[in-house]
């Protein structure tokens, strides 16, 4: 089922009393939540255009009205229900923030719906290819008529995402992305690559690193498909009633870190907003030479529970670069999958009896497709931790998600290496398997967004120069 579209507020009803004759600049969450809990209150939208300010970044201070970083009454109707869950310093920064996603087909359909209905502040759309007769299985937001064949993909999804929600600022870009230098992903807070190939997403993922952005990388292939995040620092506030025993900075685990606690009395009740942080690596790292963690490791129960698209996926990824991006088809071309894949599981330490030949079977057969229901179920799931991560409230993915659609689930594997993590692997220390190829002074992918030729490999400091050469594409 769709989610349902709140409408516009109109301009003919009232502001609850609580509220009226309040200057913006006084109103409190606290204030607006009682606010909202006025059943008269709940879906009504706003007479006037009241700024209700929010914390800043030290929560703190306040924002003046009309500023940026504030939700309007009008606003705080819309979205009502969302601001219940993650409350309106939130919303504000999930209002105020850039997404670029890249590659429209169905899992980026299923990613922008949901970014927009939750009213992400812009969203550009990058994609060069046309809508052909196969996009029309699996994305809604281009029509089964033959007015959006040939069409580009961005353009004819752009339409239907403005009617879900025309407060979110709708951009489209037609270029390839191999077109486009370091610089151009600094004006996005968050970067999505969404079914291209693994040499793609290492060099958007190098740019977002040098840019300091928050980046994620997904696909589908039919009953399976991936997440990946690298938010290469991410602080983020866990709001929980207090226990008995105090709680404390600290390392929680190798990526995670209570950092600080804030405690609040009201009566009897005691809260506190617990910040942590987490550390990442890049795709590159995560995506082969990881291992899984040691509670894995020293547990052959959840060895055995650890599915075997993992490792599918693994070899796939390493198939594609040495095939320039093409998948398996030919007998030779199953024969070395099925080399890869093996390895590749032996490599993670899994049970050799979890990979099984039907299953193998089963995933070679689904290269390439795409179903709409996984696309949903992981198009959600990648919004809503986009989401968390605008807004810095919830656990989010570490680091990458691996969903079977044969059992399923969509597990969490956090697959790090050895070796420091966050912001230290932006420098040169991380070796140079970390260093994107530079070819034609761009990205330097070759044709269907991967790395043409034999992948030489270039110094970042290419790419860093770049970043700093007035936002312009590697010369």
């Amino acid at each position: 089922m769709e989610p349902s579209v709140v409408p516009p507020p109109q301009a003919d009803s009232q502001v609850p009393a609580s509220m009226q004759n309040v200057p913006a600049q006084q109103v409190s969450e606290e204030a607006l939540m009682a606010a909202m809990a006025n059943q008269a209150f709940v879906g009504q939208p706003a007479q006037h255009p009241t700024q209700i300010p929010t914390s800043t970044a030290n929560g703190n201070d306040t924002l003046p009205a009309g500023k940026k970083g504030t939700v309007s009454a009008d606003e705080v109707a819309l979205y009502d229900r969302q601001i219940r869950l993650w409350g309106i310093d939130a919303q504000a920064k999930i209002q105020n923030s850039s997404v670029l996603l890249i590659t429209m087909r169905g899992l980026a359909n299923e990613t922008a719906k949901n970014l927009v209905l939750a009213g992400v502040g812009s969203l550009t759309l990058l994609d060069d290819s046309p809508v052909t007769e196969s996009d029309l299985g699996a994305q809604f937001l281009v029509s089964a008529g033959s007015q959006d064949l040939g069409r580009n993909r961005a353009e004819a999804a752009s339409a239907a995402l403005a009617k879900l929600n025309p407060r979110v600022r709708i951009h489209v870009d037609t270029e390839r992305v191999t077109s486009k230098g370091p610089g151009y992903f600094a004006g996005f807070d968050v970067v999505i690559a969404t079914d291209l190939g693994p040499d793609s997403f290492n060099i958007i993922n190098t740019a977002t690193r040098l840019n300091r952005k928050a980046f994620y990388a997904a696909g589908t292939h039919g009953l399976y498909g991936f997440i990946f995040s690298d938010l290469i620092e991410h602080d983020y506030v866990i709001e929980r009633e207090a226990s008995n025993v105090p709680t404390h900075p600290k390392q929680e685990t190798r990526t995670r870190s209570i950092i600080n606690v804030e405690s609040k009395s009201a009566g009897s009740k005691t809260t506190e907003s617990v910040t942590k942080r987490e550390l990442y690596s890049t795709w590159l790292l995560a995506s082969d030479p990881a291992a899984l963690p040691d509670e894995y490791l020293h547990s052959r129960r959840r060895l055995k529970s650890v599915t075997p698209a993992l490792s599918c996926l693994r070899a796939l990824w390493d198939f594609t670069q040495l095939r320039e991006g093409t998948l398996p088809s030919t007998r030779e071309d199953l024969k070395l999958f099925t080399q890869m894949a093996t390895q590749k599981h032996k490599a993670l330490s899994l049970p050799s009896e979890t990979l099984r030949p039907e299953f193998l079977r089963s995933f070679l057969q689904n290269l390439g497709s795409e179903v709409a229901p996984v696309a949903a179920i992981l198009g959600g799931q990648l919004a809503q931790d986009v989401i968390n991560v605008l807004g810095h409230t919830q656990q989010p993915i570490q680091n990458m998600v691996v969903f079977d659609g044969d059992r399923m689930e969509a597990a969490m594997f956090p697959l790090h290496p050895e070796g420091a993590l966050g912001t230290s692997l932006l420098s040169l220390g991380a070796g140079d398997a970390v260093v994107p190829p530079v070819d034609g002074g761009v990205l330097g992918m070759g044709s269907g967004g991967n790395v043409g030729g034999d992948g030489g490999r270039s110094s970042i400091l290419a790419l860093a120069s770049a970043v700093d050469a007035q936002q312009q594409p590697v010369s």
